[in-house]
């Protein structure tokens, strides 16, 4: 047994502060542990056995890791549900990973009643935290349950389904450790994870959650704050003051985030963002997509040598980059963490030389091994055996300099071919988003009948700012110095609001598949 372990830590300090939930309530160590306790018992008193899985389907709240906590010591897989999913999309989510349970939210009532009913899932093994018509209240699970740790206890796994960019998505299963392992000595691991960014276990860290729960990351990061003794303070919509406020309130050290976070912070004005201290900060980890230079190097200015950044998958990873080693080389996403490694290659899967572009595969260690669940065809897809080892890869492009830092031109999906040329809409992005008009921004490629696709650019304009046409001609001129003019946008549109999920990954396929209807891109 090792010495931390979410329920190490509320065994030995019961007292302590666990979690600030959205509404304002703080929960001790001492509280989350008893409950997720009694949930265990109560699943178990239904019927679920080592290895069976639950669904969850509900917003940031407490309840979550209640559930999270104890899935990970009774040996069950959990599969977290995007919340904003229609009811056939929760439907088939919660049928194919096989939950044996099914938790809800009032917030989400309909959509959670309607996905039942679909599937004709057992009403006795629905549970809701609120009201939802059908499902039993959390509470009655709870009721009468002992608050002491259950036998046979067991690591779990979480079970996160890719978003799938095309078709259904994908459960991403990986092997339950071994039963014998003790559920604490596996939560002391994944703290672990934490460390290769530096921060230590206990101490006075306090781990702010501004994204949902259902991502990966965002989960994977919070609960490992947890298993390490640091208490968390979790929001249920992210705004740039919000975060600011939260910041400033409970001296907040670390958290993990997205760089369109970063950009949305920047926007607020200069008095605003006086108002709060944010010095407690010392390790704002970022990642889901590439940085724009720009905005990394006014947070650092900000927030100090406090952000950090990784590349990694729902499926493994990854690279890492600390403050001090992105400005020596801006715009990395970082070097192979240890244990792990990155190669680039080309289409016929061949290595290819330093500084030359190609797909980004990443190690897939024995312990890190996956399938996705029911598709061993995707699964054989994007892996590739180089010098008798197993890669994988998310469909990157990028290149390695001669010190091995990895740098990231685009989504191989994403890539504009244009007159025989290949064009990254990230960069594109980047120079667009240091507008200080331009609020979002998404550039991708449309059909043209002689150069094969043209540059479209979407802009959401910054708070205050009103889409026209002068608008739209400053964002042309500006685009002058910055931009060769084959990369320049052609055309530019204004929305008032791009399609982000709340974690800030951008729907592209929505606003890029209309133009492509009936016609096929070579990509």
């Amino acid at each position: 047994m090792g010495e931390h372990g979410f329920w190490n830590h509320a065994q030995k300090n019961p007292g302590h502060l666990g979690l600030v939930d959205p509404d304002g309530r703080e929960w001790t160590r001492g509280e989350l542990f008893a409950e997720s306790n009694r949930i265990v018992h109560g699943l178990r008193a239904l019927g679920l056995e080592y290895g069976d899985t639950v669904a969850v389907c509900m917003p940031n709240c407490a309840e979550f890791y209640q559930i999270y906590f104890a899935v990970m010591q009774a040996g069950w897989y959990m599969s977290p549900i995007n919340w904003h999913l229609a009811p056939a999309e929760i439907a088939y989510i919660v049928k194919d990973c096989g939950a044996k349970a099914f938790f809800g939210h009032e917030r989400v009532a309909e959509a959670c009643t309607k996905a039942v009913a679909e599937i004709s899932f057992p009403k006795e093994a629905c549970f809701s935290v609120g009201t939802v018509p059908g499902f039993r209240p959390l509470a009655e699970l709870k009721k009468g349950q002992p608050t002491t740790l259950p036998s046979d206890r067991a690591p779990g796994q979480v079970m996160n389904y890719t978003s799938g960019t095309t078709g259904q998505p994908k459960g991403v299963k990986r092997a339950l450790a071994p039963k014998e392992v003790d559920p604490d000595l596996m939560g002391e691991l994944l703290g672990g994870f934490l460390g290769l960014f530096g921060v230590q276990p206990e101490n006075d860290n306090v781990h702010c959650v501004g994204s949902p729960l259902y991502h990966t990351a965002v989960l994977v990061h919070s609960s490992s704050s947890m298993n390490w003794g640091h208490s968390v303070v979790l929001m249920d919509k992210w705004t740039p003051e919000g975060m600011l406020q939260q910041i400033d309130k409970y001296r907040v050290t670390l958290s993990h985030m997205v760089p369109t976070q970063f950009h949305r912070l920047l926007l607020l004005p200069d008095d605003v963002r006086a108002k709060y201290d944010c010095s407690s900060t010392r390790h704002m980890i970022h990642a889901a997509a590439p940085c724009p230079p720009d905005i990394k190097r006014r947070m650092l200015d900000w927030w100090g040598d406090s952000i950090w950044e990784y590349y990694a998958a729902t499926e493994g990873g990854g690279t890492i980059v600390s403050p001090a080693e992105w400005r020596k080389y801006p715009g990395t996403v970082g070097k192979a963490w240890p244990g792990a490694d990155v190669k680039i290659v080309d289409d016929e899967g061949k290595p290819v030389a330093v500084n030359e572009q190609g797909t980004v595969y990443m190690l897939l260690p024995d312990t890190m091994k996956f399938e996705y669940k029911g598709d061993a065809a995707k699964t054989k897809k994007n892996r590739l055996e180089i010098d008798g080892k197993l890669y994988f890869t998310v469909g990157d492009i990028g290149y390695l300099n001669d010190e091995g830092f990895l740098f990231l031109c685009d989504r191989k999906i994403d890539m504009i071919i244009s007159g025989g040329a290949n064009i990254y809409p990230a960069e594109i992005e980047n120079a667009l988003l240091a507008h200080p008009k331009v609020g979002d921004v998404a550039v991708f490629g449309i059909p043209h009948e002689d150069w094969g696709e043209e540059v479209k650019a979407v802009i959401e304009p910054a708070p205050g700012i009103e889409a026209s046409e002068d608008l739209r001609k400053e964002i042309f001129a500006f685009c002058g110095d910055r931009l060769a003019k084959f990369k320049t946008p052609k055309t530019i549109d204004f929305v008032a609001e791009l399609p982000r999920d709340p974690n800030g990954k951008l729907y592209k396929r929505k606003l890029r598949d209309p133009y492509w209807e009936g016609r096929d891109r070579n990509i």
